[in-house]
Protein backbone atom coordinates (compact mmCIF):
# COMPACT_ATOMS: atom_id res chain seq x y z
CA UNK A 1 0.00 0.00 0.00
CA UNK A 2 1.03 3.61 -0.99
CA UNK A 3 2.24 5.96 2.24
CA UNK A 4 1.43 9.35 1.33
CA UNK A 5 2.57 12.40 2.52
CA UNK A 6 -0.48 15.08 3.97
CA UNK A 7 0.72 16.99 1.11
CA UNK A 8 0.59 14.21 -1.74
CA UNK A 9 -2.47 13.39 -0.34
CA UNK A 10 -3.75 16.45 -1.25
CA UNK A 11 -2.63 16.39 -4.52
CA UNK A 12 -4.20 13.38 -4.98
CA UNK A 13 -7.24 14.63 -3.83
CA UNK A 14 -7.33 17.79 -6.29
CA UNK A 15 -6.35 15.48 -9.37
CA UNK A 16 -10.01 13.41 -8.45
CA UNK A 17 -11.82 17.11 -8.36
CA UNK A 18 -10.42 17.53 -11.97
CA UNK A 19 -12.14 14.60 -13.08
CA UNK A 20 -15.84 15.39 -12.82
CA UNK A 21 -18.11 12.71 -11.72
CA UNK A 22 -17.45 9.80 -10.22
CA UNK A 23 -19.45 6.73 -9.64
CA UNK A 24 -20.62 6.26 -5.69
CA UNK A 25 -18.94 2.96 -4.17
CA UNK A 26 -22.73 2.54 -2.22
CA UNK A 27 -25.74 1.84 -3.51
CA UNK A 28 -26.75 5.01 -2.33
CA UNK A 29 -29.88 7.92 -2.96
CA UNK A 30 -28.85 11.14 -2.51
CA UNK A 31 -28.78 11.99 1.58
CA UNK A 32 -29.68 8.06 2.24
CA UNK A 33 -25.64 7.52 3.45
CA UNK A 34 -24.23 9.96 5.37
CA UNK A 35 -20.97 7.97 4.73
CA UNK A 36 -21.03 7.50 0.85
CA UNK A 37 -19.27 10.69 -0.23
CA UNK A 38 -16.53 9.84 1.82
CA UNK A 39 -16.42 6.10 1.22
CA UNK A 40 -16.35 6.84 -2.61
CA UNK A 41 -13.26 9.34 -2.62
CA UNK A 42 -11.31 6.74 -0.35
CA UNK A 43 -11.97 4.01 -2.76
CA UNK A 44 -10.69 6.47 -5.63
CA UNK A 45 -7.40 6.91 -3.78
CA UNK A 46 -6.82 3.45 -3.38
CA UNK A 47 -7.22 3.13 0.12
CA UNK A 48 -8.59 0.88 2.50
CA UNK A 49 -12.30 2.34 4.14
CA UNK A 50 -11.62 4.33 7.14
CA UNK A 51 -7.80 3.38 6.83
CA UNK A 52 -5.65 6.65 5.59
CA UNK A 53 -2.46 6.00 4.77
CA UNK A 54 -0.66 8.81 6.30
CA UNK A 55 2.20 8.19 8.93
CA UNK A 56 0.40 10.09 11.88
CA UNK A 57 -3.34 8.51 10.24
CA UNK A 58 -4.35 7.69 13.66
CA UNK A 59 -4.33 12.11 14.31
CA UNK A 60 -6.80 12.11 11.25
CA UNK A 61 -10.04 11.37 9.66
CA UNK A 62 -11.02 11.73 6.05
CA UNK A 63 -15.29 13.18 6.37
CA UNK A 64 -17.64 14.05 3.06
CA UNK A 65 -20.81 15.93 2.43
CA UNK A 66 -23.07 16.30 -0.20
CA UNK A 67 -23.34 20.02 -1.33
CA UNK A 68 -27.10 20.65 -0.57
CA UNK A 69 -27.76 17.60 1.89
CA UNK A 70 -29.84 18.75 5.41
CA UNK A 71 -28.87 15.12 6.67
CA UNK A 72 -27.10 14.86 10.09
CA UNK A 73 -23.67 13.17 10.30
CA UNK A 74 -22.63 10.60 12.88
CA UNK A 75 -20.04 12.08 14.97
CA UNK A 76 -19.97 8.88 17.50
CA UNK A 77 -21.70 6.83 19.60
CA UNK A 78 -21.97 7.05 23.19
CA UNK A 79 -24.67 5.76 25.76
CA UNK A 80 -25.69 8.21 28.45
CA UNK A 81 -23.94 7.47 31.90
CA UNK A 82 -24.76 6.00 34.60
CA UNK A 83 -23.84 3.38 31.78
CA UNK A 84 -23.83 0.54 34.27
CA UNK A 85 -27.91 1.59 34.47
CA UNK A 86 -27.97 0.61 30.49
CA UNK A 87 -30.28 3.48 30.76
CA UNK A 88 -32.01 3.30 27.34
CA UNK A 89 -33.23 -0.20 27.14
CA UNK A 90 -34.49 -0.13 30.96
CA UNK A 91 -35.60 3.39 31.86
CA UNK A 92 -35.85 5.34 28.76
CA UNK A 93 -37.92 2.78 26.66
CA UNK A 94 -39.98 1.10 28.69
CA UNK A 95 -41.33 4.40 30.52
CA UNK A 96 -41.02 6.93 27.99
CA UNK A 97 -41.17 5.25 24.54
CA UNK A 98 -44.00 4.81 22.74
CA UNK A 99 -45.79 2.17 20.67
CA UNK A 100 -43.88 1.14 17.66
CA UNK A 101 -45.25 2.14 14.31
CA UNK A 102 -44.51 -1.39 12.73
CA UNK A 103 -46.26 -2.89 16.48
CA UNK A 104 -48.59 -5.60 15.22
CA UNK A 105 -47.09 -5.74 11.59
CA UNK A 106 -43.13 -6.39 11.24
CA UNK A 107 -43.08 -6.50 15.00
CA UNK A 108 -45.36 -7.93 17.98
CA UNK A 109 -48.02 -5.71 19.09
CA UNK A 110 -45.77 -5.06 22.04
CA UNK A 111 -42.95 -3.69 20.60
CA UNK A 112 -42.30 -0.22 21.50
CA UNK A 113 -40.22 2.67 20.20
CA UNK A 114 -38.00 5.59 21.59
CA UNK A 115 -36.76 7.79 18.73
CA UNK A 116 -35.59 11.22 19.32
CA UNK A 117 -33.40 14.06 17.86
CA UNK A 118 -32.55 15.92 20.83
CA UNK A 119 -30.91 19.41 20.99
CA UNK A 120 -30.14 21.88 23.12
CA UNK A 121 -31.91 25.16 20.74
CA UNK A 122 -35.59 23.66 21.66
CA UNK A 123 -37.41 21.07 23.23
CA UNK A 124 -38.86 18.15 21.05
CA UNK A 125 -42.60 17.76 20.78
CA UNK A 126 -42.42 15.17 23.60
CA UNK A 127 -40.93 17.46 26.10
CA UNK A 128 -36.95 16.24 25.45
CA UNK A 129 -34.05 18.21 26.19
CA UNK A 130 -30.27 18.43 25.76
CA UNK A 131 -28.47 20.84 28.84
CA UNK A 132 -24.59 22.15 28.62
CA UNK A 133 -24.17 22.36 32.37
CA UNK A 134 -20.64 23.65 32.75
CA UNK A 135 -20.76 23.62 36.22
CA UNK A 136 -21.92 20.55 36.56
CA UNK A 137 -19.49 19.65 33.82
CA UNK A 138 -22.15 17.37 32.05
CA UNK A 139 -24.34 17.31 29.07
CA UNK A 140 -27.50 16.45 30.07
CA UNK A 141 -31.03 14.98 28.97
CA UNK A 142 -34.06 16.80 30.55
CA UNK A 143 -37.93 15.91 30.33
CA UNK A 144 -39.59 18.81 30.81
CA UNK A 145 -43.76 17.67 30.10
CA UNK A 146 -44.91 21.28 30.35
CA UNK A 147 -42.99 21.57 26.94
CA UNK A 148 -45.04 18.47 25.83
CA UNK A 149 -47.21 19.65 21.45
CA UNK A 150 -50.88 20.11 23.55
CA UNK A 151 -52.39 19.93 20.43
CA UNK A 152 -51.22 16.58 19.10
CA UNK A 153 -53.87 13.99 20.60
CA UNK A 154 -51.42 10.98 20.29
CA UNK A 155 -48.63 13.05 21.76
CA UNK A 156 -51.20 13.76 24.81
CA UNK A 157 -52.31 10.41 24.87
CA UNK A 158 -48.13 9.33 24.99
CA UNK A 159 -48.10 11.90 28.20
CA UNK A 160 -50.57 10.49 30.12
CA UNK A 161 -49.37 7.08 29.72
CA UNK A 162 -45.74 8.16 31.01
CA UNK A 163 -47.42 9.57 34.10
CA UNK A 164 -49.17 6.39 35.01
CA UNK A 165 -46.17 4.39 34.31
CA UNK A 166 -43.23 7.20 35.89
CA UNK A 167 -44.78 9.83 36.60
CA UNK A 168 -44.14 13.50 35.19
CA UNK A 169 -40.93 14.32 37.49
CA UNK A 170 -37.28 14.62 36.43
CA UNK A 171 -35.78 11.59 34.85
CA UNK A 172 -34.60 9.28 37.49
CA UNK A 173 -31.38 8.64 37.16
CA UNK A 174 -30.78 11.31 35.13
CA UNK A 175 -28.92 10.49 31.52
CA UNK A 176 -25.86 12.57 30.91
CA UNK A 177 -22.54 12.50 29.06
CA UNK A 178 -19.61 13.86 31.19
CA UNK A 179 -17.37 16.43 30.02
CA UNK A 180 -14.14 14.71 30.48
CA UNK A 181 -15.71 11.19 28.91
CA UNK A 182 -16.76 13.22 25.35
CA UNK A 183 -13.78 15.24 25.37
CA UNK A 184 -12.13 11.80 24.98
CA UNK A 185 -14.26 10.13 23.19
CA UNK A 186 -15.12 13.08 20.42
CA UNK A 187 -11.68 14.56 20.48
CA UNK A 188 -9.59 11.15 19.76
CA UNK A 189 -12.68 10.43 16.90
CA UNK A 190 -11.77 13.56 14.97
CA UNK A 191 -8.69 15.21 16.13
CA UNK A 192 -7.90 16.46 12.77
CA UNK A 193 -9.65 16.01 9.42
CA UNK A 194 -10.27 16.25 5.78
CA UNK A 195 -13.25 17.45 5.17
CA UNK A 196 -14.26 17.05 1.53
CA UNK A 197 -17.71 18.70 -0.59
CA UNK A 198 -18.86 17.19 -2.96
CA UNK A 199 -21.83 17.81 -5.77
CA UNK A 200 -24.41 15.08 -6.47
CA UNK A 201 -26.53 13.74 -9.28
CA UNK A 202 -28.99 10.95 -10.25
CA UNK A 203 -28.55 8.78 -13.24
CA UNK A 204 -29.91 5.38 -13.76
CA UNK A 205 -30.65 4.98 -10.19
CA UNK A 206 -27.65 5.79 -8.61
CA UNK A 207 -25.62 8.61 -7.48
CA UNK A 208 -22.61 9.68 -8.64
CA UNK A 209 -20.35 12.56 -6.86
CA UNK A 210 -18.19 15.96 -8.34
CA UNK A 211 -15.63 16.70 -5.79
CA UNK A 212 -15.42 20.19 -5.45
CA UNK A 213 -14.01 21.64 -2.19
CA UNK A 214 -11.75 21.07 0.12
CA UNK A 215 -10.68 21.80 3.76
CA UNK A 216 -8.44 20.86 5.89
CA UNK A 217 -9.68 20.84 9.66
CA UNK A 218 -7.10 20.43 12.61
CA UNK A 219 -6.98 21.57 16.64
CA UNK A 220 -10.07 20.01 17.34
CA UNK A 221 -11.71 22.21 20.38
CA UNK A 222 -13.85 20.78 22.80
CA UNK A 223 -14.93 24.19 23.97
CA UNK A 224 -16.27 24.83 20.06
CA UNK A 225 -17.83 21.35 20.42
CA UNK A 226 -19.81 22.34 23.49
CA UNK A 227 -20.72 25.47 21.71
CA UNK A 228 -22.03 23.71 18.88
CA UNK A 229 -24.19 21.37 21.28
CA UNK A 230 -25.67 24.72 22.69
CA UNK A 231 -26.47 26.02 19.70
CA UNK A 232 -28.06 22.96 18.03
CA UNK A 233 -25.62 22.50 15.75
CA UNK A 234 -24.73 19.05 17.46
CA UNK A 235 -27.70 16.80 18.32
CA UNK A 236 -28.18 13.26 20.29
CA UNK A 237 -30.10 11.23 18.44
CA UNK A 238 -31.76 8.05 20.11
CA UNK A 239 -33.06 4.93 18.57
CA UNK A 240 -34.19 2.02 20.46
CA UNK A 241 -36.98 -0.57 19.89
CA UNK A 242 -38.19 -3.09 22.06
CA UNK A 243 -35.00 -5.32 22.94
CA UNK A 244 -32.76 -3.77 20.43
CA UNK A 245 -31.02 -0.38 21.27
CA UNK A 246 -29.38 0.76 17.64
CA UNK A 247 -26.96 3.27 20.14
CA UNK A 248 -27.31 6.73 20.53
CA UNK A 249 -25.66 8.99 18.16
CA UNK A 250 -23.60 12.53 18.88
CA UNK A 251 -24.99 13.85 15.12
CA UNK A 252 -23.67 17.04 13.39
CA UNK A 253 -25.90 19.21 11.57
CA UNK A 254 -24.34 19.56 7.75
CA UNK A 255 -22.05 22.51 6.70
CA UNK A 256 -20.96 23.25 10.58
CA UNK A 257 -17.58 20.90 10.37
CA UNK A 258 -14.98 23.62 10.82
CA UNK A 259 -16.57 25.15 13.58
CA UNK A 260 -15.38 22.25 15.86
CA UNK A 261 -11.68 23.29 15.04
CA UNK A 262 -9.63 25.90 15.86
CA UNK A 263 -7.75 26.27 12.23
CA UNK A 264 -9.85 26.08 8.97
CA UNK A 265 -7.49 25.76 5.60
CA UNK A 266 -9.15 25.70 2.39
CA UNK A 267 -7.28 24.09 -0.22
CA UNK A 268 -9.78 24.12 -2.99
Amino acid sequence: MKLFTKESLIEEIKKICMVGWHKSTKKTIDGRNDGAVGNTLEKLLGIEENNLPLPNARDWELKGQRKHSSSLITLKHIEPSPTGARIVLNLLLPFYGWPHKQAGKKYPITEMSFRSTTSASAFTNRGFKIIVDREAAKVKFIFDPSKVDQTNQDILKWLFSVKERVGLGPINPEPYWGFDDLEYAIGDKIKNCFYIIADTKIENKHEYFKYESLYILSGFSFDNFLECIENGHILVDFDARTGHNHGTKFRLRQGYWPKLYSSVQKVI
